[in-house]
């Protein structure tokens, strides 16, 4: 952690949300500094058509605005993800809406996708695409979302696709959120059917991906990354946020509406990893995400079957400068295993 361990106590001091705005403040300008060494080879892969220099990515919620893409990569990220956007902006819920859960390394938070709306993101990510040295800069992805007061929210889904899609190096269909009311019924199959159809048809060239939920029941998990197949989808993202309380009982915010993320949510989510990646046979692009905070944490994911891991909260408790620890680690742990390559990995424990 360097000298974030002495600057976190004064950082820890701000709401968590004060506490983010400062960050992002800090990433913007980190994005005039010169970029980061050249990413170990040996983590190098091409997924979703795209050359990834290494497999670790921002989590979506972190950039809701695309405000610090090129930070993100300075500090050491291979891939960020922006949003969730909404076709209309949105302040989300009630503060406070975000709550720390330090002993756990974990956070509960039921923000509700506020967001600035998509036009103004569409904006900024086409100034930044403009730029030459973003040809240089991480791998884009856009997390698509629907308003909370839309009558049709399938077709939000659809529009935000649309207008992404020669902008985005992928989109991802967020339809796991457990902040939005009713948000999660669109995982029946009937629902999550007819929003890929019409995304896939909104962003025929564009790879898509679908977040799911780490409450769902397997066979839900596994039907939906049936569907993916059928329709086109490209992949899935394991998981978003739980609303389990197990392993954060004793916290005193144990009681606070929301989801967890964080070090809670490893087990979980790399267990519902696995086994959809056994059920898909390996046919889908799997991301790993929940609770990675270290080197082994992110060879763990992909063992399981994630070619691409990302993460938010870990950051918050161990600094901007976490990628590039997780990286030297996960480069040792290949090694170490006798793995030439991390696209040799993928899926390990299963082959």
């Amino acid at each position: 952690m360097g000298l974030y361990k002495f600057l976190r106590p004064a950082l820890f001091t701000l709401p968590p949300e004060r506490a983010h705005r400062l960050t992002i403040h800090s990433l913007r300008l980190a994005g005039l500094l010169p970029a980061h060494d050249k990413d170990d080879y040996i983590l190098s892969q091409q997924v979703l058509g795209h050359d990834f220099s290494n497999p670790l990515g921002m989590a979506a919620g972190f950039d809701k605005d695309a405000e610090a893409m090129a930070g993100v990569g300075r500090v050491g990220f291979g891939f960020t993800e922006v949003g969730t956007l909404t076709p209309l902006p949105q302040p989300g819920n009630p503060q406070p809406r975000v709550f720390r859960l330090t002993k756990q390394q974990a956070l509960i938070n039921r923000l509700g996708f506020n967001n600035q709306g998509q036009v103004e993101a569409l904006h900024r990510l086409s100034v930044y695409r403009a730029k030459p040295d973003s040809k240089t800069g991480p791998i884009i992805g856009v997390n698509i979302g629907a308003n909370k007061e839309s009558e049709d929210r399938i077709g939000d889904y659809e529009t935000g696709a649309a207008r992404f899609a020669s902008l985005a190096d992928y989109l991802t269909v967020n339809i796991s959120s457990p902040n939005t009311p009713g948000l999660r019924d669109l995982q029946a199959s009937s629902a999550v059917s007819e929003i890929m159809q019409r995304v896939r048809a909104a962003a025929p060239d564009c790879p898509i991906l679908v977040k799911i939920a780490p409450d769902l029941a397997i066979e839900q998990a596994q039907e939906i990354a049936a569907l993916a197949v059928r329709f086109k989808i490209d992949g899935l993202i394991i998981s978003n946020t739980t609303l389990s309380r197990d392993g954060v009982a004793d916290s005193k915010y144990v009681a606070e509406d929301g989801g967890v993320s964080g070090q809670p949510v490893f087990d979980m989510s790399t267990r519902m990893l696995g086994q959809v990646y056994q059920a898909s046979q390996g046919g889908l692009t799997l991301i790993g995400v929940g609770g990675v905070s270290n080197g082994r944490q992110a060879f763990e994911k992909i063992c399981a079957g994630a070619s691409l891991v990302q993460l938010y909260t870990a950051m918050i408790y161990h600094g901007p400068f976490l990628a590039g620890r997780i990286k030297r680690e996960l480069a040792e742990i290949l090694r170490a295993n006798g793995f030439a390559n991390i696209g040799n990995a993928i899926g390990a424990d299963y082959k």
